[in-house]
């Protein structure tokens, strides 16, 4: 079965050829690409975390595989860890093959259901395969759509990955955006400190700051499950790449969203 595309024209350009230059010039405005673990990187409409998500890419090497992580907005379908079981993605620039090995080795893992009932219209697992697409014309994924876990499942989730990960050689994305409907400084704060943990590496510690201090953190799920991961494969450092919020696009600061781009090597 090969998924349609549900947000295409709303939170990005439907036009192939406008969507492809949009994605490449983000992608080349960045430093030269390096191999890495994971990332994460928002998935807001283009026009706000477009920029944010493109730099983030642009500073990797994607690999052939991917396994894309994002959370459940829709609440459609399995409530815990839902995989795409199988075929292809299409956004407006093809088709993507979700690579058969790469997802039965994630069937595997503790709480994954195949469903495809949780991906047919969440966006935050479509926004990012654009950018998959044009860094790496050949990539195949793997699908994710997490709901709300406990860190301990977390924990269990993201060790599955890491193994699936390490014997596909392949990169873990992240999709999250940082706070919700708050003023610029306040949102800023908050999300500073999140992302102060995922640089330190810190994956309890992130998921803990979150939800302690009621940081709005839409995929603190994913994120947590990729740090795991990256983590279990040896990551040693990570670079917040950049950060920034819906107030700089629209001019109104009082309710922003933030937005934030990391790589973790």
């Amino acid at each position: 079965m090969v998924r349609e595309p549900a947000v295409a024209g709303a939170f990005y350009d439907a036009r192939a050829a406008t969507l492809a230059a949009e994605v490449d010039a983000w992608l080349s405005a960045g430093a030269a690409p390096a191999p890495a673990l994971g990332v994460l990187v928002p998935h807001a409409g283009y026009v706000y975390s477009g920029a944010v998500a493109g730099a983030t890419f642009a500073r990797v090497a994607v690999p052939p595989r991917a396994i894309v992580l994002g959370p459940n907005h829709t609440g459609l379908g399995h409530a815990g860890a839902a995989l795409w079981p199988g075929g292809a993605w299409r956004t407006p620039l093809g088709t993507v093959p979700v690579d058969p090995e790469l997802t039965a080795a994630l069937a595997a893992a503790p709480g994954v259901e195949g469903d495809r009932l949780a991906h047919l219209r969440e966006h935050s697992l479509e926004v990012e395969v654009p950018f998959l697409q044009r860094a790496r014309p050949d990539v195949a994924i793997a699908a994710l759509c997490l709901g709300p876990l406990s860190f301990a499942e977390c924990e269990a989730l993201g060790t599955a990955v890491a193994a699936a990960a390490r014997a596909a050689g392949a990169l873990v994305v992240a999709s999250s955006d940082m706070s919700h409907y708050l003023p610029a400084a306040e949102a800023r704060r908050r999300d500073r400190r999140a992302l102060d943990r995922l640089l330190a590496l810190d994956a309890e510690g992130l998921y803990e700051v979150v939800r302690r201090e009621g940081i709005t953190m839409c995929g603190i799920v994913p994120a947590t499950v990729m740090l795991v991961a990256a983590r279990a494969l040896g990551a040693t450092g990570a670079e917040l790449v950049r950060y920034a919020h819906s107030g700089e696009v629209s001019g109104d600061e009082d309710a922003v969203v933030g937005y934030a781009g990391v790589v973790v090597r």
